[in-house]
């Protein structure tokens, strides 16, 4: 299986399923002399973790984190870094009746037909538990971010109908730090309710993070096939359930004009920035100095409590009725990975940057 890297400079390469030994990341090219943030590294994961409230997962992961390779004396080295998270909460029978059973809206045919093999205890290596190593991985990007005075801010705008009001300032958006990470009590209590009602239902419940980066240096990214969208793009679409990605305006501008559109420039006590951000802060694949904006919109869960109609490894046709532990929406748990792949995205861009020194 390849494909299980991700960055230029700095390399993360993922590894483990949700129902082996644990997962983890090898983080390969990462720069010497770094403190190590255990603290919000664990602060992160905690963010992610499952069991965590009634509207996630019950599977109950601790998500103690180890560090097998790479730093001394609390420092990064410069050699490989390799973090490691246990699994201790696997309860692999609870998918023995899904063996021999194609899940809609899974991963189980396509890898099935692909690899002639599969590990059918929770999708194995196509499950979301392999992203609590990436946002340890993101932590430790975060933790040189940060003293660049760039800040990475992912959040619940919208689950099922329910959405934030639009223009919220940015400390009302910062303040996302509950069970939900909606940064809007009302619409938070109502996504609550909704929540609750979708499990009640045996039924599941999309929506959209939306991110945003503040304080992003000018020209980071490059033209062409290097464009930042693009990096962001692959690192975004690696999380599972994610079907959709727009920045700035996004899909809206579609049935605009360019002159209402247009972002004009102004100049600003000697600096340049434009009046309006409808290009969400990028232009020609570059960060022009606004805040970069950006939406992921993500699919509800595919595991739902209800019969479903569906083909076994025998071609027949079949009814399902699926068992074990599952988020009735995954999208509160996919703003700390998103989250976690900007970060990440950044530093390597950061990097890459000609002009970029630590």
């Amino acid at each position: 299986m390849a494909s299980n890297t991700l960055g230029e400079i700095i390399r993360i390469t993922s590894f483990g399923e949700s129902h082996g030994m644990g997962v983890g990341v090898v983080i390969d090219g990462f720069p010497a002399g770094v403190d190590m943030p255990y603290d919000l590294i664990n602060k992160r994961l905690q963010e992610r973790k499952p069991g965590s409230s009634e509207f996630v997962s019950p599977r109950k992961e601790d998500d103690n984190f180890e560090i097998l390779s790479g730093v001394f004396q609390n420092k990064t080295t410069g050699s490989p870094i390799t973090l490691f998270i246990k699994n201790t909460n696997q309860n692999p029978k609870d998918y023995d009746s899904l063996k021999d059973v194609y899940r809609p809206s899974h991963a189980d045919y396509s890898y099935q037909q692909k690899y002639g093999i599969r590990d059918h205890r929770g999708g194995g290596r196509s499950s979301a538990r392999v992203t609590a190593a990436w946002v340890a991985a993101g932590a430790l990007a975060e933790s040189i971010l940060i003293q660049q005075n760039i800040e990475v801010i992912s959040y619940v705008k919208q689950i099922y109908t329910h959405c934030i009001p639009p223009n919220l300032s940015i400390e009302e958006l910062r303040n996302n730090q509950n069970s939900i990470r909606c940064p809007h009590l009302e619409t938070r209590k109502n996504i609550e309710k909704e929540i609750a009602n979708a499990i009640q239902e045996k039924d599941s419940l999309g929506g959209v993070i939306a991110t945003q980066i503040l304080n992003c240096p000018i020209g980071l990214g490059d033209p062409v096939f290097g464009k930042f969208q693009a990096k962001l793009s692959q690192a975004i679409f690696s999380l599972n359930a994610v079907k959709g990605l727009q920045f700035g305006g996004g899909f809206e501008m579609s049935s605009k004009k360019g002159s209402e559109v247009n972002d004009e420039w102004e100049q600003i006590d000697g600096n340049l920035q434009t009046k309006t951000n409808n290009s969400g802060g990028l232009q020609g694949g570059i960060s022009n100095g606004m805040p970069i904006y950006f939406e992921v919109a993500l699919k509800p869960t595919a595991t739902i409590g209800k019969q479903q109609n569906t083909i076994n490894t025998l071609g027949e046709e079949t009814i399902l009725n699926a068992t074990g532990r599952h988020d009735p929406c995954v999208v509160p748990r996919a703003a700390p990975i998103i989250q976690a792949l900007t970060h990440w995205v950044l530093l390597d861009l950061f990097l890459l940057n000609k002009n970029a020194t630590l």
